[in-house]
């Protein structure tokens, strides 16, 4: 498919897949983002002026554990219903690593990065209205911890988003053999093992539309911080794809290198050996291999 191409406008199939993108985006803060809630202690203590007992509470951190678990099994759970609609990547880091390998045409990838960051959007203002003033306020927004830098920061979220990326495209490896297991559990899996370490950090990102939608309608949307949730995922995500699919993809060789260079490249065009062959003509539209 040509990356420049505009056919996929003209199909059913693609409006519906972008309809899967808003709504998996949607889900994806809505849930995940919803697991940052806080909760609060009540404790007492003993007036030490008049020796009075004193009732307070107190808000207590989000819990590191339960929030990398809610974001890998929500995207988990999400990659798993939709991924045959739309490839289930319900994030523009994962998007631009197919995009940057042609797996995916330029409009698409645009357009899906448009529909996942309005569904990030509306799923932020869902989980507003339903929850009660305190409990929720940031609505999940990342930003820098204590002491961390924009350079620190934007590292991070180059390699979270990075390891994110390689494991969908090695999950969704055509020609990989022997692989048994559940594709968007190994994602999801990497999702919240990134998450346990970088939540201290940077909040852990890992997804520009996710970041975006709960910055901006939390109020918390700082340009000078908020685009390393932009360009860090971002490359990563592009980095991840190409290290992949020309280094360590089973079909990976010299030639398919050379072969993406010109005009009329298809990956799935060549073998387990990287030996091109010719492309199936009754094949249409995308597979999920291509869009995971």
């Amino acid at each position: 498919m040509s990356t420049s191409s505009l056919q996929d406008l003209k199909t059913r199939r693609f409006w519906v897949a972008l309809l899967a993108e808003f709504l998996g985006t949607l889900l994806l803060v809505l849930v995940a983002c919803g697991s940052c809630a806080g909760y609060t202690t009540t404790y007492t203590y003993r007036n030490q002026t008049d020796g009075s007992e004193v009732v307070k509470t107190k808000p207590l951190p989000s819990d590191f554990v339960q929030i990398s678990l809610a974001f890998g099994l929500s995207v988990a759970t999400i990659v798993w219903s939709i991924a045959h609609v739309s490839g289930g990547h319900i994030n523009p880091g994962v998007t631009i690593g197919f995009l940057v390998t042609r797996k995916i045409s330029l409009v698409r990838a645009i357009l899906y990065t448009a529909v996942q960051s309005v569904g990030a959007v509306l799923g932020a203002v869902i989980l507003k209205l339903v929850s009660p003033p305190g409990l929720n306020d940031a609505l999940g927004t990342t930003s820098p911890g204590n002491g961390v830098s924009i350079g620190q920061a934007f590292t991070i979220e180059l390699f979270i988003t990075f390891v994110l990326v390689y494991t969908v495209f090695a999950t969704c490896d055509g020609q990989r053999q022997g692989f048994k297991g559940s594709g968007p559990l190994a994602i999801g899996l990497s999702i919240s093992m990134c998450h346990l370490w970088a939540i201290p950090y940077t909040g852990s990102g890992m997804n520009p539309a996710r970041a975006f939608g709960s910055a901006l309608v939390a109020g918390k949307l700082e340009p000078g911080i908020h685009w390393v949730y932009w360009a860090g995922p971002l490359l990563g995500g592009a980095l991840a794809g190409i290290l992949y699919d020309f280094l360590f993809a089973t079909n990976a060789t010299l030639d398919k290198l050379k072969g993406f260079f010109t005009s009329d490249y298809d990956d799935s065009q060549y073998d387990s050996r990287g030996r091109r062959s010719a492309a199936d003509p009754n094949e249409s539209g995308v597979r999920l291999k291509e869009t995971a």
